[in-house]
């Protein structure tokens, strides 16, 4: 029976700082962040990504530098996701599992310098095809399932071998999980994880992310709606995330982000495997919009978006304010 006001006042417990901390049900640490960087080909070289502010593509020295400093404010885990010429673009995405390519290459050279982080890579074609789709394509332009998983499967285990810990498929083929895992055993990367983009949508979020890889251009209007979810389906989330756990996924992932925290607790309730939401560059750039324009608070907003992450299920989130929000958790640590 529920105890009738005045006895149950609920502000009660609200009522001073150290109390609300005391029961809060939920908390964001340094450890929950992902943070997804953009390295660059060549030395000494660094863009700035417009539609993202504040973020900026990396040639392999300069991240190496940089990440002295997100290290050291306590991030552990990053994702990398390559800048690929355009004259290494093909209709085959050969180069995604050159083993001395961009990826590969960078893998290699951040274990050396930081052998205890946590590298993720990003398994899926589009930075490498020249029509800017995740897999390959057949004469009337449709992405071909069974064929686009062969060339993952090589990019997968060309990342592992490079020393990626997480390989990370986002291109939402069928069965791809299933496959990598089969590979990444045969070829004795037993340990290696799989995060499954699992319910990854077809979403209009990844404007600034396509600018930022350069497959924008690529990609020239068209759309990705025949092989990522339709916004509007829930239950094909659930079908999608059983589907990668039983091929043999480790971690699953929503994306985009807080657009789909709906998804993020289905999952959690309903599998209880470890679970990731990316809040992606679409939704990191309306934020930016808006602390620009003094519209929000952006210490009090970083945080609060992220802790939405934890109150919905996720274990852990991909965001580009992954060094505003280990700063500003250092701070209030103190």
């Amino acid at each position: 029976m529920t105890t009738s006001f005045p006895n149950r006042r609920m502000r009660r417990l609200r009522a001073k700082d150290a109390l609300r901390g005391l029961v809060a049900e939920n908390a964001l640490c340094v450890d929950d962040l992902i943070y997804p960087v953009f390295v660059l080909p060549g030395q000494d070289s660094r863009e700035a990504v417009p539609s993202m502010p504040g973020v900026e593509r990396l040639s392999l020295d300069l991240l190496l530098e940089e990440m002295k400093k997100w290290v050291g404010l306590g991030i552990r885990t990053f994702a990398l996701f390559p800048v690929t010429p355009m004259t290494l673009k093909t209709d085959c995405a050969k180069e995604a599992f050159n083993p001395d390519g961009l990826t590969q290459t960078t893998l290699r050279a951040i274990k050396k310098a930081y052998p205890d982080i946590m590298l993720m890579s990003d398994v899926a074609l589009d930075p490498f095809t020249s029509h800017g789709q995740d897999g390959l394509i057949d004469s009337d332009g449709y992405v071909v399932n069974d064929e686009t998983v062969e060339v993952l499967v090589k990019q997968a285990l060309s990342h592992a071998e490079a020393g990626a810990d997480i390989v990370a498929p986002s291109d939402m083929m069928d069965g791809r999980i299933g496959q990598i895992r089969q590979a990444l055993e045969s070829n004795g990367y037993v340990n290696t994880c799989i995060m499954a983009y699992s319910a990854k949508y077809a979403s209009s979020y990844y404007g600034p992310f396509r600018d930022a890889v350069g497959s924008a251009a690529n990609i020239k209007g068209g759309n990705k709606k025949t092989y990522q979810m339709d916004p509007a389906n829930s239950d094909e989330a659930i079908h999608e995330i059983a589907l990668d756990i039983e091929e043999g996924a480790d971690m699953v992932m929503v994306k985009p982000g807080m657009p789909y925290l709906d998804i993020v607790r289905r999952c959690k309730d309903e599998f209880s495997v470890p679970t990731f939401a990316y809040q992606v560059s679409g939704e990191y750039a309306m934020h930016q919009a808006a602390f620009a324009n003094g519209w929000l608070n952006e210490d009090e907003v970083v945080l609060e978006s992220l802790l939405a992450f934890k109150r919905a299920g996720a274990d852990g989130i991909l965001t580009y304010f992954a060094p505003k929000a280990a700063e500003l958790l250092r701070n209030s640590n103190k």
